[in-house]
């Protein structure tokens, strides 16, 4: 026997099947409870839970290296998308930078990896945290390599040295010392730049995101050290390398998963600390709770920006 469909005095047997994105003016018609229980087990009712959201997800950034002429750390992963809320609670988690590796008689002289970003529960998410810059010991062995991560941290100052390895997706490798001293760490939209000759090599850029209503660069490599200018931090928050025996390199810039900037090698100097991650939502659904973030408008979406942990739920 067909159902009835029964609201008010209205009766239809063809109302229109719900489609993406399952919003409410896009099922009309009548449906009987069997029909809409249905939809809603495979999460295609048109709910403002089901309003997409759109995201960025960037993990911490690596820590420069340290020790003698120290490689660029990596950017953090940086990951874009969108994801239809199931009603859940969703966790958020922002990655912090990894700190800047020791001077020549301390360690680690390798940069720290940055942490992960993610949003879990509700949703399921997770850029990796940059990989550290290699650090310039003496006698030289493997800790002068960069490390893996979201983007790959660059080899520190030295030969037949291996560059740490991006994530497809997330980020790009670390660069290489090819005959001058310590290469860039990887960023978001750019592989590391390669050191050939006195300067440092160059972080490699990051990526663009407007999410926030305003076009900004993410996820940069931190730079490698050098003899003389030219080894800067890629744009999106990459921490310049230095020159100077009594200076620290550069710090990523915090909530943009920059890498941090390697150090020349001066007693008591570190790299440059990764900056930390942020993650940002969008969506034409107003949240229904939320702990920690801000919420904010552009134009008639909701924009909710994260730079320490906390929860939505949509």
């Amino acid at each position: 026997m067909t159902s009835k469909r029964y609201v008010g005095n209205i009766i239809t047997d063809n109302p229109t099947e719900p489609t993406e994105p399952y919003q409410s003016s896009v099922a009309s018609g009548v449906w009987s409870i069997a029909e809409v229980n249905a939809y809603r087990s495979e999460n295609r009712w048109p709910t403002q839970g089901n309003i997409p959201v759109d995201y960025l997800v960037v993990a911490g950034g690596a820590g420069g290296g340290g020790g003698y002429y120290g490689g660029g750390g990596g950017a953090g992963g940086m990951l874009t998308g969108t994801f239809a809320p199931t009603g859940s609670a969703i966790t958020v988690t922002v990655g912090g930078g990894g700190s800047g590796g020791q001077h020549c008689n301390s360690s680690p002289n390798q940069g720290g990896d940055g942490t992960n970003s993610s949003l879990s529960g509700g949703a399921s998410v997770t850029s990796t945290g940059g990989g550290g810059g290699g650090g310039g010991v003496i006698p030289s062995g493997s800790l002068r390599n960069g490390r893996n991560g979201g983007s790959g941290g660059g080899t520190a100052f030295g030969s037949s040295l291996t560059a740490g390895t991006g994530i497809s997706g997330q980020g790009n490798d670390g660069g290489e010392s090819l005959g001058g001293h310590a290469a860039g760490g990887g960023g978001a939209g750019q592989v590391g730049g390669d050191s050939t000759a006195a300067p440092g090599g160059d972080g490699g850029d990051g990526l663009q995101s407007s999410i926030n209503g305003t076009a900004t660069y993410y996820a940069g490599g931190g730079g490698g050290s050098g003899t003389i200018s030219g080894n800067g931090g890629g744009l999106g928050g990459g921490g310049d390398g230095v020159i100077s025996f009594s200076t620290n390199g550069g710090s990523g810039t915090a909530n943009t998963g920059g890498g941090g900037g390697g150090m020349r090698g001066g007693s008591g100097y570190t790299g440059g600390a990764g900056g930390s991650g942020i993650i940002i939502l969008r969506s034409s659904a107003q949240a229904s709770a939320r702990t920690g973030g801000t919420e904010t408008t552009v134009g008639s979406d909701y924009v909710y920006t994260f730079t320490s942990s906390g929860s939505i739920t949509f």
